[in-house]
């Protein structure tokens, strides 16, 4: 049996109607795991949840809106996940905001109250509601999708940065807190990646510019070449990997 094989593994991944999320909920089915599609939009869930289906040819992802900025939304989606597949076996946070550009000193206290709460508490609160049903069958993955930002300093998105360097600790604590109980936890950091969320960043000329032209790639990546660590992790090829980051920048941070 391959190493990567995830048939009846049930996956909740927040944010995952588009970009590293859909993704990742993409390649999750194609090896045979059922996965919960989730944002605050149910129509897009809908859509992204059909389109898996479609492709892969059977009927393993299921639409389940929820806004993390919201706990009563993070208890429905755990909730519902529990009644649609019976369990959650793979936990991927991945929604995340960044509502600023631009120097931690002028951020206004309003974003930064919400970079914390939906990057760093969202994700606290989903492992609490997560983690004793896996302690209970010994076995459990916790993902936290952080960013290569939380390992080192920016001028123009510090404060997201230091959401994201929490999120690397925070996998740290869980591995330390439940390792005994068979729980594994873990973080992927990717680079600069072609999504919606990170527009601002690979449509504006001068940043694209100054990004690939000291690349050793001399590109950006794709939501599919982040998508490969979640499942290396999530599946029998990651079961000895605990309280680690994986950067995924295709060698930028080297």
């Amino acid at each position: 049996m391959s190493l990567f094989n995830l048939k009846n593994k049930s996956f909740l991944i927040t944010g995952s109607s588009k970009g590293i999320g859909k993704s990742i909920a993409f390649h999750a089915a194609s090896h045979g795991a059922k996965v919960i599609i989730s944002s605050r939009k149910i129509d897009a869930c809908i859509e992204t949840a059909k389109e898996i289906n479609d492709q892969v040819g059977s009927e393993l992802a299921f639409p389940i809106a929820g806004n993390i900025a919201h706990e009563s939304d993070l208890v429905n989606l755990v909730n519902e996940t529990n009644k649609l597949l019976g369990k959650i076996d793979v936990l991927i946070c991945n929604a995340a905001t960044n509502p600023f550009m631009g120097s931690m000193a002028d951020i206004p206290s309003d974003a930064f109250d919400k970079v914390m709460n939906n990057n760093i508490k969202a994700n606290h609160i989903l492992t609490n509601l997560v983690t004793p049903q896996m302690i209970e069958r010994k076995d459990g993955v916790i993902i936290i999708i952080s960013s290569v930002g939380g390992t080192r300093g920016n001028n123009l998105i510090g404060t997201y940065n230091l959401s994201k360097a929490a999120d690397i600790q925070m996998v740290k604590n869980i591995a330390v807190g439940y390792g005994h109980h068979n729980i594994r936890a873990n973080s992927i950091a990717p680079g600069l990646i072609r999504t919606d969320f990170a527009k601002g960043l690979w449509e504006n000329p001068d940043i694209l510019e100054r990004y690939t032209s000291t690349h050793p790639m001399k590109r950006i990546g794709e939501p599919d070449e982040v998508a490969g660590a979640a499942i290396m992790l999530a599946s029998d090829a990651g079961k000895y990997i605990n309280g680690q980051t994986i950067i995924v920048d295709g060698g930028a941070t080297a």
